[in-house]
């Protein structure tokens, strides 16, 4: 079952350019950022989650992009564009091969069993 959003149809026609461009820009360049790099970590100034992900990722020897917005208190607002946008509720967001796999607890569990490197197709 796909994630839930509302319907186009249900959003006043006064609106829908300023939700379907909402932070366009944070979304592009994140997106972009996914589909070119073979691991992309997106986190935040202060968050021990962010810093956790990327030295999981160091230790493991493999190579990431790492895109950082803000902290706690700045650029939340872009940052829930990029919620919105995948339906992850926390940061960090890591993709590999463009695939969102979830945050620092999923990435440990995929180095962990190795799935990381069949994923990399290593």
């Amino acid at each position: 079952m796909p994630r839930q959003t509302l319907d186009d149809s249900r959003l006043h026609p006064a609106i829908r350019d300023k939700v379907e461009n909402l932070h366009a820009d944070i979304v592009h360049n994140v997106n972009a950022a996914a589909l070119s790099n073979p691991v992309l970590v997106v986190g935040m100034a202060g968050n021990p989650h962010c810093r956790r992900a990327r030295r999981l990722l160091e230790e493991a020897a493999i190579p990431f992009h790492y895109l950082g917005y803000g902290s706690y208190l700045a650029e939340w607002r872009p940052r829930g564009a990029l919620k919105a946008w995948t339906g992850w509720p926390t940061f960090p967001m890591v993709f590999v091969k463009g695939n969102l796999i979830g945050g620092a607890a999923d990435l440990e569990r995929l180095i962990k069993s190795g799935e990381i490197k069949r994923l990399l197709g290593e």
